[in-house]
């Protein structure tokens, strides 16, 4: 069948929350609106709204000369070129065509993440999905791989497709996503099932842009399912945290949530969740909301400490990447998250770079409260437990601060050399925390 080439197609502008109640101006985003990539300003708040005051106005220290230290300083707000329309969320069509003109010319590391990504089974064009009514998360019964292994083979097929424009990776991808919005009713399990509502709700909304405008896709019925099946569950996350203490939940939980509400609003052009996601990264309580996401600072060193980071460092570093892929999403139509709290996110990937790469770094007791009663927990000392785990994470987040804005990020830099180019879902282990991550970064943000 043909296709409407991405490139030929008419992009359309998608100005997100300027006058939704209760969206971007009441999250008080003044400093995050961009210069768009038309040379035009995006929508700007009021003064009004752009009267909220800004949290942890210290600026970080600079770099350590020995390639050891911290993100650089810059300014939150500051006027760079942004983004709008489809293709949108993780990449724009800038993006695509930037990927396929060095795979095509044999550069690396372009062609090394493109290597990779045709490797993994999961991108095959005679993919076979395998959808169900009911998908469950934890508990009797537990069926989400099923769902998850599939969300990865749709965007990795669609990949395939923008990068190469083989149209069996477009048919592929289309079926995945048309048998499942064909068949999903409900998500459910245990508290679990908030996970697989924020992971793949995110991941699912992020395959579907890929084909967004192929013949054959069933849009409407996709983006049905994505505020019908998933996003309830992220709302009702959100708002009441599963009924316990509003720091009983880690930060991973709270910023899957996120990047689904955020991903679903982008995908549906809804604006009204688009601003739900943005208020609360700024101003929510739960522990996604960035000042709690990162709490402890270290300005002298260019470092922050991630919530989870008295936990473990496997869920550490998932957290790290919902950072990064909350904020690419939210860049690319036109609002910054990367430069808020002065480049809060960098910092924090510096601290959990630098600690998996086997280095030290300061730390100070964690303390939280679980469960209905709110019982008082302490984490006294950083988590050697998964130090070291390898996630494809990282080039995200690196790419935005070194790439876009010049900013030295040393250990972020390291931990790329030292595991290569990323690969995808399915090559970092068969259980759920394989698939956390869509990856692929070195091929996808490499500039």
């Amino acid at each position: 069948m043909s296709k409407h080439r991405a490139n030929n197609i008419k992009r359309r502008r998608l100005i997100v929350g300027a006058a939704v109640t209760g969206g971007l101006a009441a999250a008080g985003a003044a400093g995050y609106w961009l210069t768009r990539g038309d040379g035009e300003p995006a929508t700007p708040p009021t003064a009004e709204e752009s009267a909220s005051p800004s949290a942890e106005p210290s600026a970080s220290a600079s770099p350590d000369p020995d390639g050891e230290g911290g993100a650089a300083n810059n300014t939150r707000g500051e006027a760079v070129p942004g983004k709008g329309g489809h293709p949108g969320l993780l990449h724009t069509q800038e993006d695509f065509d930037r990927m396929a003109e060095k795979v095509e010319a044999g550069e690396s590391p372009w062609v090394d993440g493109w290597n990779r990504l045709t490797a993994n089974g999961r991108s095959h064009a005679d993919w076979a999905p395998r959808p169900l009514e009911t998908v469950i998360r934890g508990g009797t019964g537990d069926n989400v791989a099923q769902l998850f292994i599939d969300v990865h083979a749709a965007y990795q097929n669609g990949l395939r497709w923008k990068v190469s424009g083989d149209e069996a990776h477009a048919d592929a991808a289309v079926g995945i996503l048309n048998a499942w919005s064909g068949t999903l009713k409900e998500l459910n399990g245990n508290a679990d099932r908030f996970l697989a509502a924020g992971l793949q709700g995110y991941q699912f909304a992020n395959a579907a842009e890929l084909v967004r405008d192929v013949d054959g896709f069933e849009l409407d019925r996709f983006q049905t399912m994505l505020k019908d099946v998933f996003y309830p569950l992220n709302d009702q996350f959100l708002q009441g945290h599963n009924g316990a203490c509003i720091s009983n939940y880690w930060s991973n939980w709270d910023l899957c949530t996120l990047n689904s509400i955020l991903a679903i609003g982008l995908f549906n052009e809804d604006d009204g969740l688009v601003g739900q996601a943005l208020d609360y990264f700024e101003h929510g309580e739960g522990n996604g909301a960035l000042k709690q996401a990162v709490p402890f600072v270290y300005d002298d060193e260019g470092l922050a400490q991630q919530q989870e980071s008295g936990r473990d460092q496997g869920h550490t570093l998932m957290a790290t990447g919902l950072l990064g892929s909350l904020a690419e999403m939210a860049w690319n139509h036109g609002v910054d998250l990367y430069g808020m709290e002065d480049n809060k996110i960098a910092k924090c990937a510096e601290y959990v770079a630098r600690y998996n790469l086997g280095r030290d770094v300061p730390y100070t007791k964690y303390i939280w409260y679980n469960g209905q009663s709110c019982k008082y927990n302490e984490f006294p000392v950083i988590a050697e437990g998964g130090r070291g785990q390898v996630r494809p994470i990282w080039e995200t987040i690196y790419h935005h601060y070194a790439g876009r804005q010049g900013m030295s990020m040393p250990n972020v830099a390291d931990m790329i050399a030292q595991n290569g180019p990323e690969g995808g879902g399915g090559d970092y282990g068969s259980g759920s925390g394989g698939f956390d991550a869509l990856g692929f970064g070195t091929l996808t943000f490499a500039r």
